[in-house]
Order: C-alpha cells, then structure tokens, then sequence
C-alpha cells in the first residue's frame, strides 16, 4: 500500500469487491423469492428466447389437444348413433323374415318395417354435435382437426359412405335404400323378388353402416395416438422451459449464505482499507 491519500485504490478494490459480492447476493435473493433463474432478458437472452418459443409450442399443443378430446367426443357421438342405426337395421331384417312366413300380418309388418326405416332416418339427420350434423349433408366431405402444430391435421371423414359430400343429404344409394323401406307396401313383402330386392337395400345399409363404424374405430384409434404423443412432448417441452428458468433454490441458497458472509466480510475489510490513510498523519509528528 502506497502512501497516497487523495485516491485510495486499496479501498477501492475492497468496495468493487463489496459491489460484486452484493450484486451476486441480490440475485440470488431474488431467485429464491420468485423461483426463477431469469430475471431479465439479459440474464440469458439465447435461453430466455428458446424458452418463450417452448411456451408457444406448448400453447399450439395445449389447443392441439383439445381438439383431439373435442374429436373423440365427437366421434363417440356419431357411434353411439350409428350403433342405434345398426340395431334397427337387425329388427327390420328380423321383419323381412317374417315376412316370408304366409300366415303373417304383411300389412303390419310393412308398417313396422316403415316405423324402424324412419326412425333410421331421422337419427342419420338429426345427430349433431354441438350444433354440427356428424351423419347428414356436408358430413361426408368429413371434418378437420388440428391435432398437432401447424399443418398437423387430421380429417375425419368418416360419413363418407353415408352422406352426400356434395351437402344434398343421404349418398344416393343410401337415399334409394332407405326410401325403399320407408314406403314399402305389403304388396312388396307378399312377392318374392319384392323380398329380395329390400333384402339387397338392407345388405347396403347394413355396409354403409358397418364401414362407418370400422371408419370410426380406426380414427379413435389415431386420436389416441395424437393425444398422447401430445402429451409426451408438452412434458418434454416443459421440462426444457423448467430447465432454463427455474431457479435451484438449493444452489441460490449456499450463494446467497455464501454472499452474505462474504458482505459482511468485506464490509469489513472496507472499513479498515478506508481508515488505512490515517496512517500518513505519523509523518507529521
């Protein structure tokens, strides 16, 4: 140490110091009290960047996977119906075949038969979902769903066999199928050929039904796949972003005990260093 009064640099020295250990001491505080490891940009700009990137493919993906619940939901609807349809379509085969027994009211059977086609009718028109029809209309041309990050889509156009992509209605042979048996006469179960020919239009029915449903069955099967796929990589994701800010509060806690030794040692030192000057004044004696 020099003997200089007007610029203590020991002193000096010892408050850079005391500024440093306060600032790391600080930090660390602050990280214990809000549990992040990036305060500020300037902390990590490359990691606080490909964190906020993170945040928004996990945002994609969160709505992502909404629309696959929203799918399976829908799809679960348009099963439960088309289940509905395929028992119907037993019960008319069931009526078809009595119909062949002479000794049967044919007239009564027809008018059986009409009430079930009908009813298949009006549950191919009126399933809806949220307001949107799943089995009628626009249904064939199918729906589309993000299921992932951009461009990730997938379309459910399970109705195919049913609808008529077009949005007039039914197919067209499922229009002719069902109208053959939602004005069939007893005349047309009392013949043969009459017989026969429904027995065709319910062998339709019965395919374009079943083709839905195995449609149905392998979309599910998709979503599900989709769903946890999503899920793999939003855990993923989010522990990338956990890794980049959150704080080790164990680590944050020995630098900031460490810093306040430290501080109080320097504060210390800072003092001594800050009087050593007086020294000078032994010359004058």
């Amino acid at each position: 140490m020099g003997f200089r009064i007007n610029t203590n640099i020991d002193a000096l020295r010892a408050y850079y110091q005391l500024a440093s250990v306060n600032k790391q001491t600080t930090n660390a505080q602050l990280r214990l009290s809000s549990g992040k490891k990036i305060l500020q940009v300037a902390d990590d700009t490359s990691g606080f960047n490909v964190g906020t990137s993170l945040k928004g493919k996990i945002s994609v993906m969160k709505a992502a996977q909404n629309n696959v619940s929203a799918a399976k939901d829908m799809m679960s609807t348009a099963e439960g119906a088309l289940i509905a349809i395929n028992d119907l379509l037993v019960n008319i085969d069931g009526k078809l075949s009595d119909s062949t027994n002479p000794t049967n009211d044919r007239t009564a059977l027809a008018s059986d038969i009409q009430a079930l086609a009908n009813e298949i009718e009006i549950t191919l028109k009126n399933t809806k979902y949220n307001n949107t029809t799943l089995l009628f209309s626009t249904a064939g041309s199918g729906f589309i769903f993000q299921v992932g990050e951009a461009g990730d889509t997938l379309q459910l156009d399970y109705a195919s066999t049913l609808a008529c992509t077009g949005g007039g209605g039914f197919a067209d042979g499922i229009s002719t199928s069902l109208h053959s048996f939602t004005g069939v006469s007893a005349s047309a179960l009392e013949s043969t050929t009459g017989v026969a020919n429904l027995q065709t239009y319910l062998l339709s029915l019965k395919s374009a039904v079943s083709s839905a449903l195995g449609d149905i069955g392998n979309f599910t099967q998709r979503l599900d796949i989709k769903s946890d796929t999503l899920n793999v990589a939003m855990t993923n994701a989010q522990a990338s972003i956990s890794r980049l800010f959150d704080a080790d509060m164990a680590m944050e806690q020995l630098v900031a005990t460490r810093g306040t030794i430290l501080g109080q040692a320097a504060t210390a030192m800072l003092s001594q260093l800050n009087m050593a000057p007086q020294q000078v004044l032994q010359l004058f004696q």
